[in-house]
């Protein structure tokens, strides 16, 4: 079954950005999964950040996924990703295992080699050896799960072989790609990325349909491609609206894009908007635009997120509905049945 025919799942994917404390981040973003998870959506994404609160504000993606388990029955739930080079890999195999069980098997497992360099430094590492760490670290983690012998001749308890056909690895390069492909994980492709010098007016899919073409290349006959695109969508039922609230998230969000890398030639709304990948707008709106994009009509995974334009929680939660109810349907998405559960509480 190749991509573009697979039956897609739909994703929410959140960095946990509200503009408040994070206790009151935490609680809504909980509330934004559980909304999600009512609306239909087939998995839940958290980003990790460690330091920075604009940049992101969890550091701790598998504690908060470990409350969500406790809170939904239902919507897988994901990292995307965790920083590994940053962390003990043995700590991490242990952690999911555990979170994997407790979450009643639901759990997936994105990992990525990078954040910004200073974030490296606390961890005693340089940006500049992350590769070789991440490389090594993931090698752990997979020897862990599958309980091969450790240091000492340990083993990992629980062992948790089954989490091997769970890895995601993201990446923004076409050697990425074919790392991910080789491996036979999952791809994750983000929701934007800073464009090349010598093609600065470039689509994102453009970028990202090299990426694609070397994972399947790379990728087992015998493995099945799993490619998760991420986008960044507010929908909402007043376009004026929808749009007046992106103007405040982006141009909030303009120093930071910088600093990433990305050229800003206008702080325009609509220019901002077309820098960032941003789709916004009514569900009409943001279906042409998403149809537009050839590299998401190859994914198996529709995730969402609403940064850059991080509105307030009332205008996310009504963003997810309409997601559910309008926009993903016209992209090939289907939702599936009620749990078990569900239609016994149904019909009780």
């Amino acid at each position: 079954m190749t991509p573009a025919t697979a039956p897609k799942r739909l994703g929410f994917f959140s960095r946990i950005l509200d503009q408040a404390d994070a206790a009151t981040r935490y609680r809504l973003a909980a509330e934004q999964v559980i909304h999600a998870e009512k609306f239909g959506f087939d998995t839940a994404w958290v980003a990790q950040h460690h330091f920075n609160g604009d940049e992101g504000g969890l550091p701790a993606p598998l504690i908060f996924l470990a409350e969500l388990s406790a809170r939904t029955s239902r919507i897988r739930l994901g990292t995307g990703v965790i920083t590994l080079p940053m962390e003990s890999a043995v700590r991490v195999a242990e952690d999911t295992a555990v979170l994997d069980i407790l979450s009643n098997g639901r759990l997936e497992v994105g990992f990525g080699s990078g954040g910004t360099p200073a974030a490296f430094l606390p961890f005693g590492l340089e940006t500049g050896d992350r590769a070789a760490v991440y490389a090594k670290s993931l090698a752990t983690v997979r020897d862990a799960w599958a309980g091969r012998e450790l240091t000492g001749g340990n083993h990992l308890y629980p062992a948790a072989p089954h989490l091997l056909e769970r890895v995601w690895q993201a990446t923004f390069s076409v050697g990425g790609g074919i790392r991910a492909g080789q491996d036979g994980d999952g791809l994750m492709l983000s929701r934007t990325q800073p464009r090349p010098a010598q093609a600065p007016d470039a689509t994102l899919w453009e970028l990202q349909n090299p990426i694609i073409d070397a994972y399947l290349k790379a990728l087992p006959k015998e493995r099945q491609p799993r490619i998760l695109g991420s986008r960044s969508l507010f929908v909402a039922d007043d376009r004026k609206e929808a749009l007046h609230l992106a103007e405040i998230g982006l141009q909030r969000s303009v120093e930071r894009f910088i600093a990433s890398g990305h050229k800003i030639a206008s702080t325009r709304t609509e220019d901002l908007i077309r820098a960032f990948d941003v789709h916004v707008g009514t569900p009409d709106d943001v279906i042409a635009s998403l149809k537009a994009d050839t590299a998401l009509e190859r994914v198996t995974d529709l995730v969402f997120q609403v940064h850059s334009v991080d509105p307030p929680h009332a205008y996310i939660l009504r963003s997810l509905e309409l997601i559910a109810s309008e926009v993903a349907p016209a992209l090939g998405w289907v939702r599936r049945g009620p749990a078990a559960h569900e239609r016994r509480l149904a019909t009780a």
